[in-house]
């Protein structure tokens, strides 16, 4: 059995390789803390009892390598995989269910997230594809297209957008003007896809250095907003802030199969109805990642289907309403999964919102906070009793009850601007 030095494994992030007696890499893998990671397979240097130890049993000698954030780490150990096909890796994990990252062939590429039986499946046009990155095991898409976009300024407006409008994101300084025509298909493969493809073959100094040229190169031309974006840019890219970009803990089970231990989450979604009697009934949708409010994916609903006074019969509307809207990422047609369903209510709205979920074949945690008296008393009802979860609700109590407060402010609002007009 190999000796491992726990005290000489860094406390980073980056990933970590398992060789057996023959030097053959038999895994790899990533991690936010290389030191808690590694030493997770071992116990007092005995073998585990859990059935990861048929690889443990195997392992020879134990290397890792660094890295400045868990994206880069992800990134490495996908072109390790795809590299070598590490006996344990492949044999662990339902490949069918690895992510990939794809550029397109478009006048101005899209970024896409695909999975792999996606890319298995003839209606998936691979040709269309220039780059396909990957596999990225046990990623959260979600929050890495996130990322990805504010780094490196990916478009996301849309084909039938009319030209010279100026998207959501031309608007806050994240689109270099896709959709006002600013910008050329050249221009943008040069500024955006260029070193987006650099930093997804592992070279983030390779795009770091790209810029800093291209930064002096604007700045003598005295192209001082540009030299300013790129400056920014660089910056983003030296500090990256990713940690949510894994979608849990992993442990094996008995299955040998990769599992979560851990609740982790990304978007919570907050829901609340307002009405003025019978008449002028409408509802709210919020949405906050882990910290805040994200306000460009709030949303308005009116009311169509329910007659009488049932905040219960408003709130199932809205909500088979947007879960016809699941989509992998944010878009004018589709909507990302929530992590985290939160309604302004008690039991029955709990309840309601539960069975519509199940009626749509989804496993999505539910909790509800009833408002007491001047709305101090908030009571907590749990639509899941898994113990992460429950775990996670009573830590955050209150950032839930923050996207308890906006749902009922923004639909509050909206009832308000409805019966001015």
């Amino acid at each position: 059995m190999v000796k491992i030095d726990f005290t000489a494994i860094p406390d980073t992030s980056g990933i970590y390789f398992f060789y057996n007696s023959r030097g053959e890499l038999i895994y790899v893998g990533k991690a936010t803390s290389l030191k808690d990671r590694v030493s997770s397979y071992f116990s007092n240097g005995k073998k585990t009892s859990r059935p990861i130890e048929q690889m443990i049993h195997y392992v020879d000698d134990v290397k890792w390598k660094e890295t400045d954030s868990v994206l880069e780490a992800i990134i490495l150990e996908g072109e390790y995989i795809k590299k070598f096909r590490p006996k344990y890796n492949v044999d662990w994990r339902d490949d069918k269910s690895w992510n990939y990252i794809c550029v397109t062939k478009d006048v101005f590429p899209r970024v896409i997230t695909v999975r792999q039986h996606e890319i298995n499946n003839s209606k998936f046009k691979i040709q269309n594809s220039k780059f396909i990155f990957g596999p990225y095991p046990g990623l959260n898409t979600r929050q890495t297209m996130k990322l990805l976009h504010r780094l490196f300024y990916i478009s996301t407006c849309q084909k039938t957008l009319k030209q010279g409008k100026p998207c959501f994101y031309y608007q806050i300084g994240r689109c270099l003007g896709v959709c006002t025509g600013e910008i050329t298909s050249k221009e943008y493969k040069e500024k955006v896809i260029r070193p987006l493809t650099t930093f997804l073959r592992g070279n983030k100094k390779g795009v770091i250095r790209q810029l800093e040229k291209k930064m002096r190169e604007e700045a003598e031309q005295e192209n001082f907003e540009e030299a300013g974006r790129i400056r920014n840019q660089i910056e983003s890219l030296q500090r990256i802030q990713d940690i949510a970009l894994l979608n849990k803990t992993f442990v094996e089970d008995s299955s040998s199969k990769i599992q979560h231990s851990t609740f982790n989450i990304s978007r919570i979604e907050g829901y609340d109805i307002s009405n003025l009697g019978t008449s002028g009934m409408v509802g709210s949708m919020v949405v906050f990642d882990a910290n805040a409010p994200v306000k460009s994916e709030y949303r308005k609903f009116n009311i169509k289907t329910v007659e009488g006074q049932s905040d219960v019969d408003c709130l199932e509307e809205i909500l088979r309403r947007r879960l016809s809207r699941m989509g992998t990422q944010i878009s004018a047609e589709n909507w990302p999964k929530p992590d985290v369903i939160l309604v302004d209510g008690g039991k029955p709205q709990v309840n309601a919102v539960c069975k519509t979920i199940k009626e749509k074949s989804l496993s999505i945690p539910v909790v509800g906070i009833a408002k007491g008296p001047e709305r101090k008393k908030n009571d907590i009802l749990l639509g899941s009793k898994e113990r992460e979860f429950v775990k996670w609700v009573y830590q955050n109590t209150k950032l839930l009850i923050r996207v308890r407060d906006e749902a009922h402010r923004f639909a509050i609002n909206f009832q308000r601007s409805k019966r001015k007009i």
